[in-house]
């Protein structure tokens, strides 16, 4: 779903012109270079009834940018107000000079005048100064549209939930209707009977791209028995079907006990593999952790990494995250890659087994407070370390690190068990986001 912004050059005439055309022109080349859905007037709007005119004929925008790029007053902002509820970018361009001479724009006393009036009416908006060359400026432009993109993303999103819950996960659950009203989110479902009833249908030729995908991306697959191999194929074979059918982006999927008991081959590697291809994929049907992942990944471009912090390593400061053996192939560290193995527990595979590659992360998570949905996000660094436990591990050194007391407070702060883990760094892009969807958001 494209987003619609509109860009308000705003400037009064008893100014200078010269300096406000020029801001204008260098402020539409940045913008028409960042997006392609900006609506923009052809030239300055110098008056609330030229701004009234303007947007009398657009219809539900996304996002406003307000560039006061001289003084305006109020008037100006609440023309806007009373047609819209969308958030508002108040937007300062520096003076010309500071020389002794004439006050040529004016422009921050306007975007204070902008805020009050915002502030006063209790309206969602966002304030950045500088101008349209400056790199700052640019970046954070950028990190916005990122973030608008994101939402948009979500509300084209359809989850697909495998299964219920296990006892005692019920973390991972998000009310459907929340889902919808908040973040445009849709959802289908299946039973984890169903897929296995799937998986048995098919003939040995509908399999073969399972069975070569799985001796191409792994290695340890000739230890494992041809009945699991197979029975692997099915599964994954069937998972895509169904999201091929639904028009899948991300997956919350039951694994256990069910695919151990019932089908007696566990799910771990088939939700490697679809993360593998940008398909997201969470175990133990958590619905926030599959949001958290597609989020991630999206503003990333690659694999999300779905973990249990288990442990606080004081040898480097950083805390373990691990799982059974979910994470996506491309993730694996380049000196063992992705081995395959059995599950530590149940004694079955294929599942994941190796340590996850390093470099600067984010570590995130969608979840629920007593209120609604929020979002936490913290920068780390992955650190180049062997697996720490049979699955798949990361250590994560926090910014700053003090790793005891960044879980002491994740903990008292009632988060739940499942963090993500994605390679880059996207803290802004995700407090512009929860800003924009208004969803509390905490840096830790």
């Amino acid at each position: 779903m494209k987003s619609k912004i509109i860009f308000l050059p705003l400037a009064r005439t008893t100014f200078s012109m010269p300096d406000a055309e020029s801001n204008f022109n260098k402020s539409c080349q940045l913008l028409d270079g960042l997006t392609e859905n900006l609506l923009r007037p052809q030239g300055l709007l110098t008056s609330p009834e030229m701004l009234s005119n303007f947007v009398e004929t657009i219809d539900c925008p996304n996002l406003i940018i307000y560039q006061c790029i001289t003084f305006i007053g109020g008037d100006f902002v609440t023309e806007l107000t009373r047609r819209f509820d969308c958030p508002i970018v108040v937007w300062t361009v520096r003076e010309p000079a500071i020389d002794g001479g004439r006050l040529k724009l004016n422009s921050l006393t306007g975007s204070f005048s902008a805020g009050n009036s915002l502030y006063m009416q209790k309206r969602n908006y966002r304030f950045i100064f500088g101008n349209p060359d400056e790199p700052s400026v640019i970046q954070s432009f950028k990190q916005l549209f990122s973030a608008l993109e994101i939402i948009g993303k979500l509300r084209e999103l359809v989850i697909g939930v495998v299964g219920s819950q296990p006892p005692g996960f019920g973390f991972g659950h998000i009310d459907e209707a929340l889902l919808a009203g908040k973040l445009g989110i849709r959802t289908t479902g299946i039973e984890a009977a169903s897929i296995i009833k799937m998986a048995a249908s098919y003939s040995p030729e509908a399999i073969t791209a399972s069975i070569t995908e799985l001796k191409e991306r792994t290695t340890g697959w000739e230890s494992l028995p041809a009945e699991n191999v197979e029975k692997h194929a099915r599964l994954r074979t069937a998972y895509q079907e169904f999201v091929t059918k639904n028009g899948i982006k991300a997956l919350a999927s039951r694994c256990w006990p069910d695919f151990f008991t019932e089908y007696r081959v566990p799910v771990c590697a088939v939700l490697s593999f679809l993360n593998d291809n940008r398909i997201i994929a969470a175990c133990e049907t958590d619905m926030g952790g599959a949001i958290s992942m597609f989020i991630g990944s999206e503003l990333t471009g690659s694999a999300a990494y779905l973990g249990d912090p288990v442990a606080i390593d004081e040898s480097c400061d950083g805390i373990v995250f691990w799982h059974c053996g979910a994470g996506a192939t491309c993730l694996a560290r380049k000196k063992e890659g992705a081995k395959l193995g059995v599950h530590p527990n149940r004694k079955i595979g294929p599942t994941m087994e190796f340590g996850l590659k390093s470099g600067k992360v984010t570590i995130l998570r969608l979840g629920k407070s007593t209120e609604g949905l929020r979002l936490m996000a913290r920068k780390g660094e992955a650190l180049d370390e062997p697996q720490k436990f049979w699955g798949t591990s990361v250590v994560v050194r926090p910014e700053k690190a003090d790793s005891s007391t960044k879980i002491a407070e994740l903990v008292h702060d009632g988060w739940e068990p499942h963090f993500v883990i994605v390679y880059g760094d996207v803290v802004e892009e995700l407090r512009l986001m929860c800003q924009l969807l208004d969803i509390q958001f905490l840096a830790y």
